[in-house]
């Protein structure tokens, strides 16, 4: 589930020591935008240095049985998409498959969500809810599915194709996981969190689509949502080093026309301003003292 990066209307900040940054505005908690973002008169910033958990060896332990939870669960979701299903048939077998795993929605009432996955569809980018909804052959369904199990928080996502899909929706999941995976690389030790950011939107860029700004990865592990948050934009070499026993959801939110973002009316489902498509990838990932663990990977999985 994306983090949602708060109010527009911030200002950029260079890095305190090292440490990453966060800006308080209205009380929303927010990470640092984008240069060109606007500045209003009467603006009130407070500057926090971030604290990023380091998980202890029992605890990473931990997190690698609740990532191949949340892994067992998106495969078996994912298996069930087809013409003709409702969105919420899916979720709510999705919520029984998380029983049969021994694990519950990190999702479900998560500040009112009421939803136990999230899909979305088609221009539906993040955050959908099950409903009657009935999936049509040449859709794109993207399942976000988070788990708590014995206590630890597993995230992880991927996009369907039902049926044949128009190619350059095809390009577009495409892309967006070959995002996924470039940005993966640089989630090593003694790396910046602005290399993974940047990777993502070289990456797409260079075939025409755009990042969503609004919504960003995040650090993940007893809380669903903790520090740092994890841009899909930003430059390299800057941000907060990147340490061994780190977990970061990485998730790539990509857009087939413009990167602009509104929600709809429940509050919840993120579409896109233009009305085209959007694509979806996540994975929970373990920042070691070698080359990145991917807590939730699934080689039964057809897009990993």
């Amino acid at each position: 589930m994306g983090w949602q990066t708060g109010e527009r209307a911030l200002t950029t900040l260079p890095p305190l020591r090292g440490e990453a940054l966060f800006c308080e505005y209205r009380g929303y908690r927010c990470a640092q935008p984008p240069a060109n973002v606007f500045k209003p008169s009467g603006f009130a910033l407070r500057v926090f240095a971030l604290m990023i958990p380091i998980k202890t060896a029992k605890e990473i332990d931990k997190m690698r049985i609740a990532g191949q939870a949340t892994a067992e669960v998106l495969q078996r979701t994912a298996a069930l998409v087809r013409p003709g299903i409702t969105t919420k048939e899916v979720d709510e077998a999705a919520a029984q498959f998380m029983l049969e795993a021994g694990c519950r929605s990190a999702f479900l009432g998560y500040r009112g969500f009421s939803g136990n996955i999230c899909i979305s569809v088609n221009e539906e980018v993040v955050h959908g809810i099950g409903g009657p909804r009935k999936i049509q052959y040449g859709d794109i369904v993207k399942l976000d599915i988070g788990v708590i199990k014995g206590g630890w928080v597993g995230d992880t996502a991927t996009t369907v194709p039902v049926g044949l899909v128009d190619p350059a929706v095809q390009k577009l999941l495409q892309v967006t996981e070959e995002s996924l995976r470039a940005a993966i690389r640089f989630a090593v030790e003694g790396g910046r969190l602005g290399d993974i950011g940047a990777a993502v939107e070289e990456h797409v860029a260079a075939y025409g689509f755009t990042v969503v700004r609004e919504f960003v990865g995040h650090g993940v592990g007893r809380k669903l949502h903790e520090e740092p948050q994890v841009p899909n934009f930003g430059k390299p070499r800057t941000g907060p080093r990147l340490k061994a026993g780190m977990t970061l959801a990485i998730e790539p939110m990509v857009n087939m026309g413009v990167c602009g973002v509104r929600i709809l009316e429940d509050g919840w489902t993120v579409v896109t301003a233009d009305g085209k498509p959007s694509s979806h990838f996540e994975h929970t990932v373990l920042i070691t003292h070698g080359e990145p663990e991917i807590l939730t990977w699934s080689e039964k999985m057809s897009s990993k």
